[in-house]
């Protein structure tokens, strides 16, 4: 029987942990393991891992915070099973995970990905932005062509071994938030290697991004580390740095990125918060929206200057 490693990268999970470790138990594959990396304990992460010590699941602690990325190269340097699967610890898997991500990535010759479903507190911003946002984004996921997929490589996805140690593991140029997992599905493209997008490996996410502000300050990171990525391979790899299309709203949208520090970013989603309770539906849409793209371009922009001085 073909086996499977799950890895978790963690930090300050414990309250996430449980929900997730419920669900490996649930498994309904019988050969899998699951390493939990605890990127540097800070609330008891470890005590509740080993609750789950009767079970194949055990941690990697680090003293420190080290990152993502190396808690990932960590996890699958430790994995010994014939399918990797990436895992975090905000997702709730369904029984059949496992064998689900065995069935495709098991092959040998292909990889796959299943989508984040963003579960959301009843928040202005989850009603107004959130929930929409979400679910534009599954619908323009699954349209998607082939050689794109890569863009969802991301917290719920697996491969062999073989395919796995050929990539060589994540890339430790990426030390903030966001694309680590995207260069690796896009280094898995490169390679020549499918990677399926399964309906039926669709998983809750209890998402960390409930309002205005935590959203902006992601896309901005974001936005710096597209910009990491643009420079690994190549400029404009990503797509361009801002809206292109002649239109009104892309107008806008440049012109506020130019405005934009991390900081100020902070400050105007912030007032957007505040603002969301109390006006029209489609004008806190639409503030949002606005804020969130601008932000990332101007990460991006933000770290394109940064590198040219």
């Amino acid at each position: 029987m073909t086996s499977a490693s799950v890895v978790i990268p963690s930090r300050g999970g414990a309250e996430r942990l449980p929900r997730l470790l419920s669900a490996l138990a649930a498994q309904d594959y019988p050969d899998w393991e699951a390493i939990v990396v605890i990127d540097g304990d800070i609330d008891g992460s470890q005590a509740v891992v080993e609750e789950y010590a009767h079970l194949p699941i055990r941690p990697i602690v680090f003293p420190e915070n080290r990152g993502r990325v190396a808690a990932l190269n960590a996890g699958f340097a430790e994995a010994t099973g014939d399918v990797l699967i990436r895992c975090d610890d905000d997702l709730v898997p369904r029984p059949d995970f496992i064998a689900e991500h065995v069935r495709v990535s098991g092959a040998g010759d292909r990889a796959a990905v299943g989508l984040c479903l963003n579960v959301l507190p009843d928040t202005p911003y989850a009603r107004i932005y959130g929930r929409p946002a979400d679910a534009q984004h599954a619908r323009d996921a699954y349209e998607l062509p082939a050689h794109l997929r890569y863009r969802l490589w991301a917290a719920n996805c697996s491969l062999s071994r073989a395919l796995y140690e050929i990539l060589g593991g994540y890339d430790s140029r990426y030390h903030a938030y966001g694309w680590e997992d995207v260069d690796f599905g896009y280094r898995l493209s490169e390679a020549g290697v499918p990677i399926e997008l399964l309906p039926g490996l669709e998983t809750p996410h209890y998402a960390a991004s409930v309002t205005t502000a935590i959203r902006v300050r992601r896309a901005y990171a974001s936005g710096e580390a597209r910009w990491l990525f643009d420079s690994i391979h190549g400029l404009g790899v990503s797509g361009p740095a801002g809206p292109t299309e002649a239109s009104l709203w892309n107008r806008m949208v440049n012109t506020l990125a130019d405005h934009l520090t991390d900081v100020t970013a902070q400050r105007l989603a912030r007032i957007v918060d505040g603002l969301l309770p109390v006006i029209p539906t489609f004008m806190g849409r639409k503030a949002v929206a606005a804020v969130v793209e601008a932000s990332g371009v101007a990460g991006y922009r933000s770290a394109n200057d940064v590198s040219r001085n």
